[in-house]
């Protein structure tokens, strides 16, 4: 309650002077029995540390007292940058760009301020920086590490809806070619009808 992040057990142990086996024990011990309790507070390994976390039936009445309505969500933009940072680290502002299609230099600015990127290091080839999720990403997210984060491919469209899409984006650009040729030649009545196929 002491620490503004998550303590790891090494630590601790050295604090308390103890084994850390002991210490680790102790730890999913309490964490067990505050569960079977029904505590309004719950200790969690997250970020490679121990934490106390509101219980997820309170958070409700937690939020209201120490948020009072006002809670700084992020922006649908900066969910998807902080996605691909998630995923791609450590990857440059220019990568991240390059995957959303759009410039994110202000998000990826927003995301550092908020602790949940951070720099490390710069591209041997082009010097770029660049830039990975922190411990705080791991510890707001709940994952232990980001072997827990969740495997890409259930979200991925799958190979066949892809290629129907574009054979049917295809069928669809030659119809309204088609269409334009005959309304160019004359016979607009045809153009019509090919389009209301």
């Amino acid at each position: 309650m002491v620490v503004d992040e998550p303590a790891g057990e090494a630590r601790l142990a050295s604090v308390l002077e103890r084994p850390r086996e002991q210490v680790a024990s102790a730890l999913r011990e309490l964490s067990a029995e505050y569960t079977a309790q029904g505590r309004g507070f719950d200790l969690r390994l997250v970020a490679g540390g121990w934490r106390f976390y509101s219980r997820a039936e309170c958070a409700a009445a937690v939020d209201r007292f120490v948020l009072d309505g006002q809670q700084a969500r992020l922006t649908q933009a900066a969910l998807e940058t902080l996605a691909v940072v998630a995923y791609r680290q450590p990857v440059s502002r220019s990568r991240v760009s390059a995957v959303r299609g759009v410039n994110c230099d202000g998000v990826m600015r927003t995301l550092v301020q908020r602790g949940l990127v951070e720099e490390a290091g710069s591209e041997p080839e082009t010097g770029a920086i660049l830039y990975r999720t922190t411990n705080y990403f791991l510890e707001r997210m709940g994952l232990r590490g980001l072997d827990e984060l969740p495997e890409l491919a259930p979200f991925l469209p799958e190979v066949d809806d892809v290629e129907a899409e574009s054979l049917e984006g295809t069928m669809i650009a030659e119809a309204v070619a088609a269409a334009a040729a005959q309304v160019a030649n004359g016979s607009g009545e045809a153009g019509r009808a090919s389009l209301d196929r």
